[in-house]
């Protein structure tokens, strides 16, 4: 697998990119708007099959959401990912839980019969740091990188530990809690701070920041 990250929504190189891959067909998903522009700049990729995944894209799992136009393509990709992901490591379908850790925290459920229940979505690591400067008077903005230890002994470390663990244990209590209905729930974390928050929790726990490409990629593979 190749992958190439970028900042920003400047799409100008894409052609380039996709050149060496001899691309037949792709999925596009997005959080954000996709513009006339960035539609022309994909089109002029050559690729003869181009999908835009919305909430009218045919899947391989049945979507439960009650607003599913509303319901962000990440999350949707993430959880079609992790369901056939772990039909592969278990040998038949069970439940899973996708964890993303990015912008925001999110929890997204697929039953072992492929139902997309939903989910929960809460702020992320920067986004809570970035709230504990901006709405107090006097707490810094603190990076997540630096020491952490179970108690923090000055501001700075306070606001880490409190943010850092806040967010392992919201994690482990989703997991608790939705273990107890779903015995052979299999866990998977994916985005930016995955790998970090891996780490620490128990097993039966898989760390995959590709998730929503290869959800992505099965999704293309279903509407072919």
């Amino acid at each position: 697998m190749a992958s190439l990250r970028i900042d920003g929504h400047d799409l100008s190189q894409l052609k380039t990119w996709v050149e060496p891959y001899e691309v037949d067909a792709c999925m596009v998903s997005s959080t954000a708007v996709i513009t006339p522009e960035m539609r022309e700049q994909i089109a002029a990729t050559g690729i003869q099959r181009i999908c835009y995944l919305d909430h009218t894209t045919p899947l391989p799992i049945r979507n439960s959401y009650s607003t599913p136009e509303t319901l962000g393509t990440d999350r949707l990709a993430a959880s079609v990912g992790a369901y056939f992901l772990a039909a592969e490591l278990k040998k038949k379908h069970v439940p899973v839980l996708v964890i993303d850790l990015g912008t925001a925290l999110t929890f997204d459920l697929v039953t072992a019969e492929g139902e997309y229940l939903g989910g929960n979505i809460s702020p992320g690591i920067q986004m809570r740091l970035k709230a504990l400067h901006q709405f107090t008077a006097r707490l810094p903005k603190v990076n997540p990188e630096g020491p952490l230890p179970a108690l923090g002994n000055s501001t700075e470390t306070a606001i880490r530990c409190g943010v850092i663990h806040g967010i392992q244990r919201e994690i482990e209590g989703a997991i608790r809690q939705f273990s107890v209905n779903y015995p052979q729930l299999l866990v998977f974390l994916t985005g930016g701070d995955t790998l970090d928050f891996a780490k620490p929790l128990k097993k039966h726990i898989f760390a995959d920041k590709f998730l929503v490409a290869k959800g992505l990629n099965i999704i293309l593979m279903h509407n072919s």
